[in-house]
């Protein structure tokens, strides 16, 4: 008897499943546009933004967040100018500052220019790549806002490191460099 109730029991709760379901006309959705999402190309006009337009652009004169402008071009005159640009960083942390240099110095700049900044890095000894200057060439007269451009925008053969190193990373490797070119000419 009591098999029976339940085996009852179980087949009128496969009827009344198989029952409900309708293969012409789905079920209803909670929320449709989970399941059916609605697709927009990209930067297509589309009626919820103000006046229809695509996409709003930025206001004048904003800066992106965690951006620091930097006020020379990419010229020689641009170069000249930086020349005369000191660091803004702390004096206060200055062996603090000179650790870090070091350290991103070693990452960025030591496979070319080398570890004392003689300009005898692993690939020019290598001599794939030549003509890397010593910082203690006389003709060169560089200072760490020079380095700083250098680093923002690069020269010659060297590129631009202004995507691996922040702001603050760039004054810091400059200011390095102006150490070994210190440690080079005594």
């Amino acid at each position: 008897m009591k098999n029976t109730l339940i085996s009852a029991g179980v087949l009128i709760l496969i009827l009344g499943f198989v029952s409900c379901q309708d293969n012409n006309q789905p079920n209803y959705q909670y929320m449709p546009n989970m399941y059916e999402s609605v697709g927009y190309e990209t930067y297509e006009q589309v009626a919820w933004l103000p006046g229809g337009s695509e996409a709003l652009t930025p206001v004048e004169n904003t800066i992106s967040r965690g951006l620091v402008p930097y006020g020379f071009e990419n010229t020689p005159e641009g170069k000249e100018l930086a020349t005369l640009v000191e660091s803004p960083l702390d004096s206060l942390n200055r062996e603090e500052n000179l650790a870090v240099g070091k350290e991103l110095y070693d990452i960025y700049c030591a496979i070319c220019h080398g570890a004392k900044g003689d300009g005898k890095g692993t690939l020019v000894q290598r001599e794939k790549i030549l003509g890397v200057p010593s910082y203690a060439d006389p003709a060169r007269n560089i200072t760490a806002g020079d380095t700083y451009h250098v680093i923002y925008y690069g020269l010659n053969s060297m590129g631009s490191y202004a995507n691996q190193l922040n702001h603050k990373e760039r004054w810091q490797v400059a200011e390095y460099v102006m150490k070994l070119k210190e440690d080079l000419t005594k």
